[in-house]
């Protein structure tokens, strides 16, 4: 399913977060959304999901307005990992995973083998097998992104919407997970901090500063260590992968260098538009 955001801006508090985004994320497209803390990349993701109000601009998927979509329909497109949740969940993680299908017309008691199938399949693809019958709230902060994961899986949507799913998780479940997330063969709007694992993982990028989006396009076109600089602050060396020969980023120290403007980036390739 196709994700076409357009002017899309947001205000908290009499303050604008997210200010004129506009970026077309063609189906199967995995979208990493990468900038400093406070950049918006959590708020465009709310906004883009449907969870605050509608904002100025517009939100479509495949070519309907998200303002269009009723509730339940909107559920059963898109699947969101948000970074707040309740750590004080008594309920059975296979009960919560269960919760993401809820959109499809079933709930507590009413689960179908079908469902539990699903959930089950969800569980052990995220790693979490094993957690099903314990209590959400007894869980490690790792084990609750695997969970929370699967019920985002569990949902069976044609698109996802993950903020920071690699929260809490170790270098061995980021990796996979993050290679989970690319074979769902879905739509997926993510936001991650690790820059070397969102290139190595992602389609395209989407780099977000003070709410603004300064450029978006494939990674090895658009990361460099000006960008780097002028974007997070930070010197870096890039250097190529010894095996894959993929461009990889050290990161030496912050940097105490005037800021730098970004340079302006325009591509369009697939249906991928960058402005």
């Amino acid at each position: 399913m196709r994700v076409d955001i357009a002017s899309l801006s947001v205000h908290l508090g009499g303050r604008p977060v997210v200010s004129e985004v506009t970026l077309s994320v063609p189906s199967g497209t995995v979208l990493g959304l990468l900038g400093p803390n406070g950049s918006g990349k959590s708020t465009l993701l709310r906004a883009v999901a449907g969870i605050a109000p509608p904002p100025p601009g517009h939100v479509r998927y495949d070519g309907t307005d998200l303002t269009a979509v009723r509730k339940k329909e909107l559920a059963r497109r898109v699947a969101v990992m948000a970074q707040e949740h309740s750590e004080e969940f008594e309920i059975p993680v296979i009960d919560l995973v269960l919760l993401g299908r809820i959109p499809h017309g079933k709930g507590f008691g009413r689960d179908s083998a079908h469902d539990l199938a699903i959930a089950h399949d969800s569980l052990a693809r995220a790693g979490a097998g094993h957690l099903a019958d314990r209590p959400f709230s007894a869980l490690s902060g790792g084990e609750r992104q695997r969970v929370l994961f699967a019920r985002a899986l569990t949902q069976d949507t044609p698109v996802l919407v993950l903020d920071e799913p690699t929260n809490h998780l170790d270098i061995a479940h980021q990796l996979e997970l993050l290679d989970l997330v690319r074979a769902t063969d879905r739509t997926v709007l993510l936001a991650l901090h690790d820059l070397n694992l969102a290139a190595r993982s992602c389609d395209a990028l989407g780099i977000l500063k003070d709410g603004h989006l300064v450029c978006y396009g494939p990674p090895d076109e658009i990361l460099d260590t000006g960008l780097i600089r002028s974007v997070f602050d930070v010197e870096s060396t890039s250097v190529d992968h010894p095996h894959t020969g993929v461009q990889h980023f050290l990161f030496d120290a912050r940097s105490h260098r005037a800021e730098e403007p970004v340079p302006a980036l325009t591509r369009s390739q697939e249906g991928i538009t960058i402005t």
